[in-house]
């Protein structure tokens, strides 16, 4: 049996920047655990698996399909890259006809539509409740040793854990963060929490005018640091929006490879997210 498989860099115009997804479209759908060894061989942060809901659609014509992410250890509910990955690569690689595509997910339908040079995706908003950070003071200490924190929050759907770096910060404090990621694994097992992001305000003023910075770490699915994540900024959008009083926001992940996200809060309780992609290469998997 073979495979294709596309490399491409999401939340970027620039190749080897962003954040890379394997996309594999699947004519059928194969095991959980094929799943989970191709995920873990290819080993980024997503491998998505894009299989046909009816099987007299090509992936040129049809405009409905199922999306599965893993990471190299497990199944995520929710990966904002690897759907724009996904989508990219049907409307790229396979001419798809359809202005908008409609993957059904763990995360319900997240449609992927054409916009200018990107795509523009709608995604579920997960706003974080406010948390007390002594209830997470060890994980707050291994993420950003002494520095000065203004907001702790925590998103019960998604289990991410919001650290807000207090304004006087330099955004030179959030680039330069080591974070010890198995320290940060031992950290917290409760189960409450699966990913880390730590963010900060930003500087509208200078071009190209970022609302907020952030960096996301989740050794938890074996991903140390994730370079850009469309699925943190569920979070974000929520609670930057309302911090900021805006609606539409353009985001900085600030990883080593570095994304670029446009951000437009809804009032239907979701969220847009827009950015570009560049295929990076494609090949085969053989089995």
């Amino acid at each position: 049996m073979e495979i294709p498989v596309f490399t491409i860099d999401a939340f970027t115009n620039l190749p080897f920047k962003g954040n890379p997804a394997a996309i594999c479209p699947l004519m059928h759908e194969l095991s959980d655990d094929l799943y989970q060894s191709i995920a873990s061989e290819i080993n980024l942060s997503e491998t998505a698996f894009i299989i046909r809901t009816n099987p007299s659609d090509s992936f040129s014509t049809g405009s409905r399909f199922r999306l599965r992410w893993f990471t190299p250890t497990s199944e995520v509910n929710l990966c904002g890259h690897a759907t724009l990955a996904s989508g990219a690569a049907l409307f790229r690689h396979h001419n798809n006809v359809n202005p908008t595509l409609v993957f059904e997910t763990r995360s319900g339908d997240l449609a992927v539509t054409k916009k200018g040079e990107g795509y523009l995706m709608d995604f579920p908003l997960n706003p974080p409740a406010p948390e007390d950070p002594n209830a997470f003071r060890d994980i707050i200490k291994v993420a950003v040793g002494n520095h000065p924190v203004q907001d702790v929050c925590l998103s019960p759907s998604t289990k991410k854990l919001m650290i807000r770096l207090a304004d006087s910060c330099d955004r030179s404090v959030l680039t330069s963060l080591k974070v010890d990621h198995a320290a940060l694994l031992s950290s917290e097992k409760s189960g409450r929490v699966k990913g880390v992001i730590v963010t900060m305000k930003g500087s509208p003023d200078c071009q190209p005018g970022y609302d907020f910075y952030s960096r996301y770490f989740a050794p938890w699915f074996g991903i140390p640091e994730d370079p850009v994540t469309g699925s943190a900024h569920t979070v974000l959008g929520s609670y930057w929006s309302e911090k900021l009083g805006k609606k539409k926001m353009l985001a900085y992940q600030c990883s080593r490879r570095g994304g670029e996200l446009e951000l437009e809060v809804r009032d239907d309780g979701r969220i847009n997210i827009a950015g570009q992609a560049v295929s990076v290469w494609q090949g085969k998997i053989t089995l």
